[in-house]
Order: structure tokens, then sequence, then C-alpha cells
């Protein structure tokens, strides 16, 4: 599945789908960053590297994260993920995902090729990337609901917010429409609207959101008008939190229900590439540990 409607600067609005990048300059729908060549080579040299994982791996279906926002703050590395797919797009390893069309100003799904995705990283000095294989039977299955287009785009429902409350099908964001499609391939078929009831199972099954200080969303001016406080049940003048779908979130709901599942962190920076199998996280500097 191509893209859904023509995208003008398709890596920078799928870069954007969830959390706006920092160089974005105060607004979400802004032109790609400039990057010099040693950047873009860097971002390239990366990108190898990401692929040699999943070739290695061979798993039909990968969740990919990318760092984005800077919320190191908040314990967030990673803002926007999605699924790369061996099979079903052209080329292999595209990742499909949500992402903000900011020309329609409205949310859509997007086929964006592996070099762009990386690309979409807020900083090339020091990015990375992260990758979460599922184990056979759930992965074939999520494979096959994110190739069928009728049933991924019933996923694809409610205004754009990037900080749209996990379990309200009001509002959607990039991360969530990803968990709701797993949610969707593994979960007993039932009577529900698509969205309300893989939110349900996602309850029933333990699915914890990231939970956030709104702070770390409002200070971004740009992000304004993507932000919602009309679900959030967590918001209080004394506590004032959003509890959202996060590629932090995902994974460890991933890891929770499928302790057998496989993680490869991956980054780059004054160092080169560095690649760590597992899931103990990378250093934040990308150096190797003292």
């Amino acid at each position: 599945m191509r893209a859904l409607a023509v995208l003008r600067h398709a890596a920078w609005a799928a870069a954007v789908c969830c959390a706006l990048p920092a160089h974005a300059a105060l607004r979400f729908c802004g032109l790609p960053p400039d990057r010099s060549v040693a950047q873009e080579e860097r971002l390239l040299t990366l990108t190898a590297a990401v692929k040699a994982e999943l070739q290695r791996v061979g798993a039909p279906v990968a969740l990919v994260s990318r760092s984005g926002l800077n919320l190191a703050r908040f314990g967030l590395r990673y803002t926007h993920a999605g699924w790369s797919l061996r099979e079903g797009t052209d080329p292999p390893w595209a990742v499909r995902q949500l992402y903000f069309d900011c020309e329609e100003q409205t949310p859509r799904l997007f086929d964006q090729g592996l070099t762009g995705f990386v690309r979409g990283v807020d900083d090339p000095e020091l990015a990375f990337i992260s990758l979460v294989w599922l184990p056979q039977a759930p992965a074939q299955a999520l494979a096959a609901a994110a190739q069928d287009k009728a049933r991924a785009l019933s996923l694809q429902q409610g205004r754009y917010s990037a900080n749209a409350y996990a379990f309200s099908t009001r509002s959607q964001n990039c991360n969530q429409w990803a968990l709701e499609l797993l949610a969707n391939a593994v979960a007993p078929a039932g009577r529900e609207p698509p969205r309300a009831a893989a939110q349900a199972w996602l309850r029933q099954a333990g699915y914890q959101p990231s939970v956030v200080g709104v702070g770390a969303w409002w200070g971004v001016a740009a992000l304004s008008p993507w932000l919602h406080d009309d679900e959030h049940p967590l918001l209080s003048p004394e506590h004032p939190r959003y509890s959202v779908s996060t590629p932090h979130s995902l994974e460890a709901f991933i890891h929770q229900q499928w302790p057998q599942a496989q993680r490869v962190e991956l980054c780059v920076g004054a160092s080169g590439v560095m690649v760590e199998r597992g899931w103990q996280n990378l250093p934040a500097t990308c150096e190797q540990r003292s």
C-alpha cells in the first residue's frame, strides 16, 4: 500500500506525527531541516545497520521506533513508531504508519521507506532506533493485518491528537494506531467497532500507557493545535498528567505479553554506530560503557 494521499514532504510529516522535532522552529508542519552531507551520510550508515538487523532476524514484521522530540527528562527516548514489513511494501521493510497530512490537515496511513523513516530522527548527531520482533504466531497475524488495507484503515479513525488518551476512540496518534493494529491482529474477533474492541482487549491484557507530565507537551508551543485536554481522566490541578501511547509503552506491552520477544537498539553518534541486542538500553551518549 502506497501513500493514501500525495505528501510533499513525506519524511518530514511522518517524523512529526506523534511529537514535533525541536528543529521545526515552532511549526508543526514545517519544511524539512537543512543537514550537512556528513549528517546525511551518518544517517545512511545507521539505516544500513537497521536493515541488516531486519534481514538477520528475517521476521515478517518488526516494531520500529525512532528518537524524536527530546523528552529524555521524562524517561522517553522514542516518540514515533510504526511497523516495518518484509513483504507487501515497495521497497521491502518500509514502515507502515499513521502520519499527519499537513496539506489536508488530517491523519492518514503511509508507507515510508526505511531510509526516510530513519532520516526523520530529531538529531542526526545522536540518533536512536529500536527494533522489536514478536514470536512467530503473533508476528504472522500482525503482518497479515497490516497488509490488509481495509483492516488497517478501519483502525485509523478519530481526530489527530499528539497527546491522545490511550483508551479513547475520539482521538488518535501514530503510536496508538500501531498498538491498536496489533491488538486487532491477535485478539479474538468481537462485535464492537474495531478501535473499541482493540482498546477493550488492551485493557483486559494489562496494557499500561505512558504517563507524561503536561509540561512535557505544552512546553512545545507548536504542538498546541494538536493537544487536547477533553478526554484525559488523569488531569487535575494537583497532578496534571497525560496517559498516552508511546513507543516505550508499546515495547513494554509486547515484552509483557510475549517474554520471548526480541529487541535490538541501535544508535549513531561521534563514535559511529552501536548495536545492543536485548532489552537493555544503550547509553544516552551512544558511547561504549566504561
